[in-house]
Formats: structure tokens, sequence, C-alpha cells
């Protein structure tokens, strides 16, 4: 599923394509997506797009007639191809945004868990209205978490990939993220200790900005000859390495479902409290 650094990585790889250009047709070749198509999506002829933007893992088209949002879901991705190439339309190939210079953003899902939705102004729109901060913002603080983590009973897996708290920490990197910080994914978020809430936030910033960092160092090879996007290898700590040994202390990595995802994390190293 692309988290985070991969929709901040398909911004930029998209951006320089589509920002100040005019939009010529958007054609959706399905009704529905994991919400209904808006009819408004496909009556944005010449509007211009003004700036990209992305909040959470939605990225905005922001333009003289509304803002698009857009979700890649579970399996979701954004491509660029050229009008002149004749591209074949592909089985999952389920919108186009093509501009008045023949530039063609192209959205593939083979799940269909993505959308393609239209606000007047993105921001208000009902699913980013009560979002909580950017993780890499200056409004994620330690300060924070420790406030909102009191009275609460929840594993802080679960606690620190609640949007409320914080947006775009998915699986991924929530496995990650506990993990340097010495944190067992299953303890209570009301038993964080202050010193943990400071190192939580500091690892988390640590972790996406590195994985941005590393996707942006593979934008000139963003838009393959096909025009899917060529998403960037992770280097991972515990994710998806259940049986392996911990880098850190030799121990095996073991997995758990909580909050019904699979959980990656190193019994040595993050220990629950007796």
């Amino acid at each position: 599923m692309p988290e985070l650094p991969e929709v901040e990585t398909s911004l930029r790889g998209v951006e320089p394509y589509l920002k100040g250009e005019k939009i010529k047709q958007i054609i959706c070749r399905t009704e529905k997506l994991r919400w209904p198509i808006p009819t408004a999506l496909t009556d944005m002829q010449g509007a211009k797009i003004i700036d990209l933007s992305r909040r959470a893992k939605y990225l905005i088209l922001h333009t003289e007639k509304g803002d698009i949002l857009v979700h890649l879901g579970m399996s979701g991705s954004l491509g660029i191809l050229k009008e002149s190439d004749n591209q074949p339309v592909g089985k999952h190939d389920h919108v186009d945004l093509i501009t008045e210079t023949g530039t063609i953003l192209r959205y593939n899902d083979p799940r269909k868990f993505g959308a393609w939705l239209w606000a007047k102004e993105a921001l208000k729109h009902e699913l980013l209205a009560k979002l909580g901060p950017e993780p890499l913002s200056n409004e994620f603080t330690s300060g924070r978490l420790w406030e909102k983590s009191r009275q609460k009973t929840v594993a802080v897996k679960n606690f620190i990939m609640n949007n409320e708290i914080v947006v775009g920490v998915g699986n991924i990197y929530a496995c990650e993220s506990l993990f340097m910080a010495g944190i067992h994914p299953e303890l209570a978020a009301q038993n964080l200790t202050e010193k943990q809430c400071e190192r939580l936030v500091k690892v988390i910033k640590e972790v996406l900005t590195k994985s941005i960092i590393q996707g942006g160092t593979t934008l000139k090879d963003f838009i393959q000859p096909d025009g899917k996007p060529g998403y960037f290898a992770q280097v991972l700590q515990v994710y998806g390495r259940k049986g392996e040994a911990c880098n850190d202390c030799g121990s095996l990595i073991e997995t758990k479902i909580i909050g019904q995802r699979n959980t990656y994390f190193c019994p040595h190293c993050q220990k629950l409290p007796r």
C-alpha cells in the first residue's frame, strides 16, 4: 500500500508535468472506485492547474474550478504519458487526466480502493477537515503526543496510526518508528512516558524524512517507458522481516496482528514493561 513517502514522491514526480497546464479532458472508465467518482470531474475542461499539494495521503490538484483529490488506496499509482505515444489503456487504468499540451496523468488501481474526488476547497472536504497535524510539521510535537495519549488504553501502534493524532503514519512506518524508539507496539498509549513521546516523535520524523529523501533520489526515474512510476526500494529494519535476525541484537523478528494489521517487532529491543 502506498504510504506517505510514496505519495509525496508521486506528487514531486507528476508536479513538473501538470503545474500551470490546462485540463483538456478527464476520462473516467469506471463510475466507482472506493467512492463514486463525482460528475464534476468530467466538467473540468479548460481549468488551469494552479498548484499541486499533499495532505496526509491525499494528492490535491488545485484548479480554477475547484480541487481534485486523489487517493492511491491499497494499490493505486499515477503515471505520466504523452497522447502522441498512443500507449494502450490497461485493464486497471481507470482515470486519465489529459492536458491541452497532450500530457496524460493516468491512474491505475487493480483493487479500486483509491479515490478521485472533487471539492470547492480541498481542506474543507469532510475527509480532510478533521485530520491531525502533518508528521513533519512543527505542530506534531512530543507535548501533543503526550497530551493526546493520556487515558488512552489503545495499543501505541494503533494510536500513532490514528489520523486524528497525526496523519500519514501507516503500517510500515509505524512498525519502523516503534522499533527505532524501542517501544513495544502493544504498549498502551497511556503508559507512554514523556521521554518515550520525545523519542517517538523524533524517530517518526526521521524515518519519514529519510524515506522521502530516498524516494526523491529516484525522481529522474519516476516515469518509466510504460508511464508507470518507479517507486524506490525501501531499507527496512523490521517490517516484512519475520524470522530474520534483528540488525541490532540478532534476535529473530516476530509478527503479530494488532488492529487487524501485521505488526513486526524485535522481542528483545522492544520489550513490554512488566
